[in-house]
């Protein structure tokens, strides 16, 4: 994969007086500062002053990702500066968080019109968002393949109230103009499914070739992934743009008041209930389930708002577990090296 291209300045990476000031409190003499642009193994390519480089990362320093501004000292990176936001969600195994991007300012929700677009899935991205301290973009794509795509933004705009949807068509650049103002100096992170269109877009928005494109399968619509890695690009217009692989499920690792976010509808008609800790199911004086039983709103909404609550609180339960187990083998191992050491002296 060919490196992105270097700038004068770091200012179109983003770079502005608020990190200037985080720098300015770090005691490294001769400390630059950069920008994640990819992570490639044991080594990341960053943005500096003196164009593109390799940098390797040091010994027991942070856990880097795309879009982190840091600290280059010597040949490595030495430091990272304040994180304003951090994309993250479960791993495949549900134990642990796995970190996607940092310092991002929206999360553009890409799914494609092709396929049929799943109102959980939306939801679940969108509370990615929140729980990031970033704002929820949708971008419906491949408007040119359906006949109405306006009602898909409607069905859309009912899973996710408050949140904005646009619609375009990148392969014809249509609709395009929208996205690329609301994109304007500030970091925004692709999220979908493969196949979604998010290689397109991006193309599209970077104006240049910078992202391989697939065809998708005819039978169920799915895409290859031909983005193998998450990679920052910047925009002609101003403003940065983080590409990622395609995920087949977008695992939850967010607090509860993430999902309470995406739910807000619920929450401001749970103001009404009698009691403050309501679970809106049977309990009596019930605004919510009063509601649902006349038609305001959908109880599949409300359903998925009880799912996500409990995918929080399991795999929050299991990541306590695996910490626990992970301490308990540390002990052990310190345990059993101990008389070991002491033998020797």
């Amino acid at each position: 994969m060919s490196d992105p291209p270097s700038f004068p300045t770091l200012v179109p990476y983003g770079w502005d007086e608020r990190w200037a000031a985080h720098l300015a409190d770090v005691a490294l003499p001769g400390a630059v500062p950069g920008r994640v642009l990819r992570h490639d193994s044991s080594e990341v390519v960053v943005a500096e002053p003196g164009g593109v480089i390799h940098r390797s990362m040091a010994a027991g320093g942070p856990a880097l990702v795309v879009g982190d501004w840091v600290v280059i000292a010597g040949d490595s990176v030495a430091d990272l500066l304040p994180r304003t936001s951090l994309l993250r969600r479960s791993d495949a195994t549900g134990d642990r968080e796995q970190l996607l991007a940092a310092n991002l300012d929206l999360l553009g929700i890409v799914a494609g019109l092709d396929r049929p677009v799943k109102p959980g899935r939306l939801q679940r991205a969108v509370a990615l968002a929140w729980d990031a301290g970033a704002v929820p973009l949708v971008v419906l794509t491949k408007a040119d393949v359906v006949d109405d795509a306006e009602a898909a933004c409607a069905a859309a705009g009912a899973a996710i109230p408050g949140v904005e949807i646009m619609v375009l068509s990148a392969a014809r650049h249509e609709g395009l103009d929208r996205l690329q103002r609301a994109l304007a100096g500030k970091t925004v992170v692709l999220l979908g499914e493969s196949g979604a269109g998010k290689s397109t877009l991006t193309n599209a928005l970077v104006g240049e070739e910078v992202a391989a494109t697939g065809a998708v399968r005819l039978g169920d619509a799915k895409g290859r992934h031909t983005t193998t890695s998450r990679q920052l690009h910047v925009l002609p217009g101003g403003g940065a743009l983080i590409d990622t692989p395609g995920i087949r499920g977008v695992g939850l690792w967010v607090d509860a008041d993430a999902v309470d976010a995406t739910f807000a509808d619920l929450g401001e008609l749970a103001v009404g209930c009698r009691f403050g800790d309501c679970d809106h199911d049977h309990e009596p004086g019930c605004a919510v389930q009063a509601a649902v039983a006349d038609g305001t709103v959908d109880p599949a909404r409300l359903d998925a708002w009880r799912r996500m609550h409990r995918e929080v609180a399991s795999t929050a339960m299991r990541a306590d577990d695996h910490a626990r187990r992970q301490a308990e083998r540390r002990s052990g191992r310190v345990a059993r090296e101990a008389p070991r050491h002491k033998g020797r002296r």
